[in-house]
């Protein structure tokens, strides 16, 4: 009988779950609430209490998984199956994730970071056409991002893959890792509002975003992409600075690992087409030129999906 695989994409908000082939087929979803009171005491039993309910209702049993795999936000000892610093989870301390699961459900068990396993979804079914050479960058509340290179994850000591933190404008806007001008302050969905704001009060012509900006109202990302697709000219000037930071730093990751896709994914990525040729106007520009030739710019193709397949093939090495 073909082995599965489960898949968990660990969020703040959610727990995503997701039973899939070996071949990356998602065939049963599943999601839960994620419980962070109480130090996120309740987060590890209620990923094994899920997993357990749901494997009696389909009738299911351990011995039909090659193994589990999660991405989880924090910093990760891939040996030791722990995760520490997860604030947004309330982990302060360091959490004995693969101990308790594997305990807990009697599979065996992996995990990563979660932008890492988002790279991992989107290089294997996605955008990175099971190239060995893809780096992923994901723009969200923040920027993360995973860097594969013949074929494995980098890692480096921990850290490698922290794409939001490419500084791109020394002296810069001030990012929550305490730099100044880090990439995460210019092209994340807060760092498109930041900007907005600050050119809006040089601003001294027609904008429906300068009305709405001087007028208090509370905007988004989405709104200042939508309004420059409207050529609104206050838009599509913050959208260039946008498109200018995030092509200079695809260009300057492009000359360290030559990878054959940048695929670009998260929230801010919604923006298709019209963020990603003005992107690639600013890499072509910066770009080594023998890098400029060999590396292609491409949107994500996997949606809030890149998590949970990523997640699910970190059980690929239990075969």
């Amino acid at each position: 009988m073909d082995k599965k695989l489960l898949g968990i994409d660990l969020g703040g908000t959610t727990i995503k779950f997701g039973i899939l082939t070996t071949e990356g087929e998602i065939q049963q979803k599943w999601s839960v609430e994620t419980n962070i009171l109480d130090d996120g005491a309740h987060i590890v039993p209620d990923i094994i209490e899920s997993i357990n309910h749901h494997l009696a209702l389909y009738n299911m049993d351990k011995d039909q998984f090659l193994g589990i795999g999660m991405g989880t936000p924090g910093t990760v000892d891939l040996e030791a199956g722990t995760v520490v610093g997860a604030y947004n989870l309330n982990w302060k301390t360091t959490q004995n994730i693969k101990q308790e699961i594997e305990r807990g459900t009697g599979i065996s068990f992996a995990v990563d970071n979660d932008a890492n396993v988002a790279a991992l979804g989107e290089r294997w079914k996605g955008a990175g056409n099971n190239s060995d050479e893809v780096v992923f960058v994901t723009l969200g509340t923040g920027v993360g991002g995973g860097i594969i290179s013949n074929g494995q994850l980098l890692h480096g000591q921990g850290a490698a893959g922290e794409i939001g933190h490419i500084n791109v404008h020394p002296g810069g806007y001030l990012c929550t890792c305490g730099g100044h001008g880090c990439l995460e302050t210019y092209t994340s969905a807060t760092g498109v509002v930041h900007i907005a704001r600050d050119q809006a009060e040089e601003f001294a012509g027609d904008s429906e975003l300068k009305r709405s900006l001087d007028n208090g109202a509370d905007i988004t990302s989405k709104d200042v992409f939508d309004l420059a697709k409207q050529n609104d000219s206050l838009a599509l000037r913050v959208v260039d600075e946008v498109c200018y930071y995030l092509g200079f730093a695809c260009a300057n990751i492009a000359a360290l690992t030559n990878p054959e896709y940048i695929v670009i994914g998260g929230g801010v990525s919604a923006a298709g087409d019209f963020l990603l040729t003005r992107v690639i106007k600013n890499f072509e520009e910066f770009a080594f030129p023998t890098v400029r030739d060999s590396t292609h710019l491409k949107l994500a193709e996997l949606g809030n999906d890149a998590g949970l397949i990523g997640a699910a093939s970190l059980a690929l090495k239990f075969k």
